[in-house]
């Protein structure tokens, strides 16, 4: 499942920056979780009909980060500083060999990263304007 590539990338990453764990659970078990990444989506219009399989929220250093992995291979995540100010953006991971979804063509553009883990990695993001 290309989906999986992503999450071990960012599992790797979080364990090796800030020795956490990263878990998910079914998306259907934190609908919390869902509803507050759809709604930061929303400040740019955005709405995926795509089924979430799998979602996490947690705090590392000041930090809340929450991320959806969806059925056809995409991987939004939420960066949000709890201090006033701080960082806050919502990024965008496609799968390896996934095409660029219509909701994004001409919206955003994806720079390429490589991952041992994940094969080639396209990303994009948004800096949040709005509180959350």
């Amino acid at each position: 499942m290309r989906q999986l590539d992503v999450f071990a990338n960012e599992a790797r990453y979080f364990w090796n920056k800030f020795k956490h764990e990263f878990v998910t659970v079914p998306a259907s078990e934190a609908p919390e979780t869902l509803k507050w990444i759809e709604t930061v989506l929303a400040e740019r219009d955005m709405h995926f009909s795509y089924k979430p399989l799998e979602v996490t929220e947690f705090v590392v250093e000041g930090t809340k980060w929450a991320y959806v992995f969806y059925e056809n291979g995409l991987a939004v995540n939420v960066l949000y500083s709890l201090e006033e100010g701080g960082k806050r953006a919502v990024g965008f991971k496609l799968s390896d060999g996934m095409e660029i979804p219509a909701e994004f063509e001409g919206k955003f553009k994806f720079a390429r990263q490589r991952s041992k883990l994940a094969g080639t990695i396209r990303g994009s993001f948004f800096v949040i304007k709005g509180t959350y």
